[in-house]
């Protein structure tokens, strides 16, 4: 898949997968990397801009396994935009579809 397919959907993804329960950088990471491979990296300027334009909040949460971590809870903004997002997903992709299938 290429980067513009992925850097297009990525919000979506994270978005939706804090939708459904608060997580951490490393744990969106390990979970984007079951539709996709993104590399750490990728995520954390993702949350930051997400945190920024007020679609997400972080706090931090004792961990078991070493120093706390931040985690990540989508905002009342946040799920407005998701539900945005995949309205257009969905128009999107059956658009495309439809067009590819008549070739």
């Amino acid at each position: 898949m290429t980067t513009q397919f992925k850097k297009g959907v990525l919000e979506m993804l994270v978005l939706q997968l804090i939708s459904e329960e608060d997580k951490y950088g490393y744990e969106l990471v390990e979970n984007v990397n079951e539709v996709f491979e993104i590399k750490e990296g990728t995520i954390y300027p993702l949350l930051k801009r997400l945190t920024n334009e007020k679609y997400c909040d972080s706090y931090f949460k004792e961990s078991k396994e070493g120093p706390a971590r931040k985690y990540y809870m989508v905002t009342r903004l946040g799920k407005d935009k998701l539900k945005s997002i995949r309205k257009e997903w969905i128009t999107f992709h059956e658009s495309v579809s439809k067009f590819m299938e008549k070739r």
